[in-house]
């Protein structure tokens, strides 16, 4: 049975890749919801633990060999929401947020920046709007979509953004969405009782911050060490950790905080001498 599902994983990625051989961006076929299904359906029945193909194609009622529910696995990946080796699946750090109804918004927002191609056009067009249907897959295919596959990797990138929330102030700009503020206590209280107990850099014995789950995923995505990385690859996967980065953390100047002689700015509990 393992065996026969290693090669049902090696035969859907044969699959995935021959689809987008044309490409040189990284673009999934199936949209958000999809892959926050099948998350959804992991912390349903294992929690934090792994399934395997069989198991998770049928809580979804899907057959583990369908050319369906492989794309919907390659997007679940592609998000950031999935992680596991072959036919093994597990949530990731991102993956355990999406489906934490206090997290899940923010954790929506991070999956779709997850994906080059979305993260790329989101860039391009932060501030403004995007084109009409016709010019936004001409620049796809710009970015390095396929030109047979720009027309549904128009379409998933739609749905996806408006699942993901960056269409509500219209479907002609690309908004971040604003997290509420009592999500974000959430999500600031382990830290605040960290350093209260003396966690906190210099306290001694305490655990190190979180990494956030955009980081996480990135990560998660570095190939082993001794493996065939191209260079082209490996220039955008530092892209997209420079533009995380932006995402992420707060200049500042936005800040309006000191700026130490090496044109860093000084940590926020350290005072200024």
């Amino acid at each position: 049975m393992e065996g026969e599902q290693a090669t049902a994983a090696n035969a859907a990625q044969k699959e995935e890749t021959q689809l987008r051989q044309r490409s040189t961006i990284g673009f999934p076929y199936a949209d958000l919801n999809a892959a926050v299904e099948l998350a959804n359906a992991i912390h349903s029945h294992v929690g934090s633990g792994e399934c395997d193909d069989d198991q998770l194609a049928a809580w979804t009622g899907q057959s583990a060999k369908s050319s369906g529910f492989r794309t919907q696995i390659y997007a679940g990946r592609m998000f950031g929401v999935l992680e596991g080796e072959g036919s093994r699946h597990r949530l990731s750090e991102l993956g355990r947020a999406i489906v934490d109804p206090n997290r899940s918004r923010d954790a929506r927002s991070k999956a779709f920046q997850m994906v080059p191609l979305y993260r790329a056009i989101f860039e391009s067009h932060r501030g403004g709007v995007i084109p009409p249907a016709a010019a936004l897959e001409r620049e796809m295919v710009g970015l390095g979509v396929a030109e047979k596959q720009k027309e549904r990797a128009r379409q998933v990138f739609e749905r996806s953004a408006d699942q993901a929330g960056y269409f509500e102030h219209g479907r002609n700009r690309l908004v971040m969405p604003g997290i509420a503020s009592g999500a974000q206590r959430e999500e600031e209280k382990p830290r605040e009782e960290e350093e209260s107990n003396g966690g906190g850099n210099g306290g001694g014995g305490g655990k190190p911050p979180p990494v956030d789950p955009i980081i996480a995923g990135l990560l998660a995505r570095l190939p082993k060490s001794g493996d065939v990385w191209p260079v082209a690859e490996r220039k955008l996967w530092l892209q997209l950790l420079e533009g995380s980065f932006q995402l992420i953390y707060k200049d500042a100047a936005a800040n309006k905080q000191p700026v130490g002689t090496e044109g860093l700015p000084w940590p926020k509990n350290e005072a200024v001498k």
